[in-house]
């Protein structure tokens, strides 16, 4: 990426983000033939080139016919029309645990995706949707999302939602509709209704520390054999590699290339034609006088980032940079961030994988407090209460590339973020038992190693 200030001269359609430092020459307000009222502008650039107009936003529609039969690329992220049909899952928010709305979206051809809302937009669906004065169809148009495994989520920052807008888009689509379908407002499944009202029966934090140590990241780096653990750090620096920020993987999954200028068929069955780089980012975390090296994989990176690591490394080559030891500045989004941090730890590598992580700071106190600093010796157990813990097909939690547990709902990176099976690590597949969403809520205790 570009580490100065754009020219407007150099404007162009290869990427959808511009730096620009300019004056504005002359604004006016306009009112189009519906009555709406928007500004115009002249504004001029640090080398005294005038802009008559600011081009207008275009959008590119994923097809909804190619995701759910998975001929996408799942690191791109997409522009998504649709009405809604029906909401299948909404999650409060509450201690631990953040907004999340889970609706069914349909296309003019009857395709239907499952699309996640999280935070601030899963909660802005919720506003337009109880508001009383809001009758009939819901078309929602959200730009940057991240697709996977058939159903699609915003992303952490970059995505926008529209919602029954007044712009051309929405409203052709919303022509479009059989007349029934337009009068009708989307329904609420049972489901939903049951979990808005009581929500998930375990919080994210048990569902997250579940089959871990949890320790301080002092005793974690006394650990001499691989091991899942739960811990909380502040990432420091990056631990520039020989192999920079990236690698070339399949377009599918994660996995490494053998070789990045040849076609071949993965192990995953895709016949890939052109590699394409997944960030993989190594960097220091701290906590106090302790530092350890921990691995970042490419799903977490780019729902932080707000972009794939072939976007970013495809700017970086138009501006003339193609070096892969040179980290561009947006990768400094990662860093300073105080997390809770869900790890493999690998001793004979000196480093950690992620497979989860949060900085919610409400989260991160409650793991600190509630597990973290009640371990009194150097290995934190978790044990569970005298009812045991029932398994269930279902768990709100998701998580990243190497992680064995399964996932229902896609998150941006804030939170957790979206899995992606790889082979860059081995890593061990056991003990991914899921926790009941049926029995009331049991508090994981903490009890030292004897």
């Amino acid at each position: 990426m570009s580490r100065k200030v754009d020219s407007a001269k150099d404007i162009n359609d290869s990427k959808e983000t511009w730096r620009l430092a300019v004056r504005i020459m002359d604004v006016w307000s306009v009112v189009n033939n519906k009555g709406i009222e928007h500004l115009k502008m002249i504004v001029m650039d640090s080398l005294a080139i005038e802009l008559q107009n600011i081009p207008p936003k275009g959008y590119f529609f994923k097809d909804f016919g190619e995701i759910l039969q998975g001929k996408c690329k799942t690191d791109r992220l997409e522009d998504i029309i649709g009405a809604v049909s029906e909401i299948n899952h909404i999650q409060s928010n509450t201690p631990g645990k953040k907004v999340v709305v889970s609706v069914v979206l349909k296309d003019l051809k009857g395709n239907c995706i499952n699309c996640n809302l999280w935070e601030i937009y899963g909660s802005n669906f919720l506003a337009y949707y109880n508001d009383p004065k809001n009758n009939g169809a819901i078309v929602i148009l959200l730009t940057h999302a991240m697709v996977k495994d058939g159903q699609v989520s915003n992303a952490w920052s970059g995505s926008k939602l529209l919602i029954n807008e007044d712009i051309p888009k929405i409203q052709d689509f919303m022509s479009k509709l059989p007349t029934n379908e337009l009068k009708e407002k989307p329904t609420q499944s049972a489901k939903s209704l049951s979990n808005w009202s009581g929500g998930s029966q375990y919080s994210s934090v048990e569902r997250f520390v579940h089959n871990a140590k949890c320790m301080s990241l002092s005793q974690f780096c006394k650990i001499k054999h691989e091991t899942l653990c739960v811990t909380v750090a502040t990432t420091l620096k990056f631990a520039v590699s020989k192999y920079g920020w990236f690698y070339y993987g399949c377009t599918r999954c994660s996995s490494k290339t053998p070789n990045p200028e040849k076609a071949y068929e993965c192990s995953c069955g895709q016949k890939v034609e052109q590699p394409i780089p997944r960030y993989k980012i190594e960097i220091y975390v701290s906590n106090g006088e302790s530092k350890y090296r921990f691995v970042f994989w490419d799903s977490k990176c780019a729902a932080i980032l707000g972009m794939t690591a072939e976007f970013m490394h495809n700017s970086m080559v138009e501006n003339g940079e193609d070096d892969p030891m040179v980290y561009p500045d947006e990768l400094e989004m990662l860093l300073n961030k105080k997390m809770a941090f869900r790890v493999k730890v690998q001793p004979t590598f000196s480093q950690a994988s992620v497979w989860k992580l949060c900085d919610d700071e409400v989260f991160v106190k409650e793991i600190e407090n509630d597990y973290i600093n009640q371990s009194k010796t150097e290995y934190a157990k978790l044990v569970h209460n005298k009812e045991n813990l029932e398994t269930s097909a279902q768990t709100l939690s998701t998580s990243g590339e190497n992680d064995p547990e399964s996932i229902i709902l896609m998150t941006p990176a804030k939170d957790v973020v979206i899995a992606d099976k790889g082979k860059e690590v081995d890593f061990e597949v056991s003990g991914a038992t899921q926790l009941s969403d049926t029995k009331p809520s049991k508090k994981l205790n903490i009890e030292p190693s004897s």
